[in-house]
């Protein structure tokens, strides 16, 4: 997000789990420097206008949550800002399973307000294509979207992931979580992160290194913690404690988060949470093993009255299969790379 610290009334608010291959790496975006006001124009698009029309045409109502689908044709600046409304508690349930080295499996329930979601599909010319999932209600979009073109700043706001090399990333509160701000280093917001990870790193350690670049600015919504993994088998969550950013690494076997610390934090302690006990047990019981019919019965295990939706991505495959809290179950595919 091109931003630095707002005024109060300007902050950006945002509420709130690889394989070898030739292609390579993006190049990296400009960085962020400074931020538009809530009545500035639109302007992280960088699409021309016959891209603009193919955009919002691609637009299209699937199911009853409501749940929309759209793909961007053309270029962003995923380092832009937007401003979006206040923010509340919540909590969200991920998980990585890679018991099989030749299946590795990123699951996520997203637990929050009854608002309408978008998949998205992107393919930037200088970052990586990805698919992820974009809750509405913060790009301030009316009842019937329909040629909005707030809709053309849905790029920046993924609440969860995954690129075409197969690295997934997702979030989750952590109320405890403090991160302090290096006024050497330029700020993004605390779910914009999660669109630089997918456009620019194709393993965990490339992802990493992306939070390491930047302070993960928590203003006016809740502090958040994150899960990353890739098709490699590799995974990781990354947390702020004490106002530093700290990060558990792991590979093979599965990892969870829910909305408790889990770095520094024993086993025994982190599964006294229901719902990460609840993740952990079944993946005990399968060797960190899960295709998407049993990752998604995990997620049916510990969704709550207010998940709005669960997601798979195969992180080798590229399948990725979503259902709603209105009962609709969609399937995609990502060409993996």
């Amino acid at each position: 997000m091109r931003r630095t610290l707002l005024p109060a009334g300007l902050a950006l608010v945002l509420a709130v789990g690889a394989c070898a291959s030739s292609t390579p790496a993006p190049a990296p975006a400009p960085e962020p420097t400074a931020a538009p006001t809530a009545s500035g124009p639109l302007t992280a698009s960088r699409q021309d206008a016959g891209q603009v029309e193919r955009t919002l045409a691609s637009l299209r109502r699937v199911d009853e949550l409501p749940l929309y689908e759209m793909t961007y044709d053309g270029a962003y600046d995923p380092t832009v800002g937007t401003d979006a409304g206040p923010a509340r508690p919540f909590g969200c349930s991920l998980f990585a399973a890679a018991g099989d080295p030749g299946r590795p499996l990123f699951a996520r329930n997203f637990d929050w307000d009854a608002n309408p979601a978008l998949v998205l599909r992107t393919d930037p010319p200088d970052a990586y294509a990805s698919i992820s999932v974009v809750d509405m209600s913060y790009l301030d979009v009316d009842a019937d979207p329909a040629g909005d073109r707030r809709l053309l700043n849905a790029p920046l706001l993924p609440f969860d992931g995954m690129n075409e090399r197969g690295l997934a990333v997702g979030l989750a509160a952590d109320d405890g979580a403090r991160a302090d701000l290096d006024p050497g280093r330029a700020t993004v917001g605390s779910v914009r992160i999660l669109r630089l990870v997918l456009d620019r790193a194709a393993t965990v350690d490339e992802a990493v290194a992306v939070f390491q670049r930047y302070n993960v600015d928590f203003q006016g919504g809740p502090p958040l913690h994150y899960l990353i993994a890739d098709a490699g088998g590799a995974s990781a969550v990354v947390e702020f404690v004490d106002g530093r950013l700290r990060v558990e690494r792991g590979s093979g076997g599965w990892r969870a988060l829910t909305n408790v610390p889990v770095v520094g934090v024993a086993e025994q302690r982190r599964r006294e949470d229901r719902r990460y006990r609840t993740i952990a047990e079944a993946l005990d019981r399968s060797g960190g093993v899960a295709d998407a019919a049993a990752a998604l019965k995990i997620l049916a295990d510990v969704r709550q009255a207010h998940t709005r939706w669960s997601v798979t991505y195969d992180l080798r495959g590229g399948e990725v299969r979503l259902t709603t809290a209105a009962g609709g179950a969609h399937s995609y595919r990502l060409p993996m790379t």
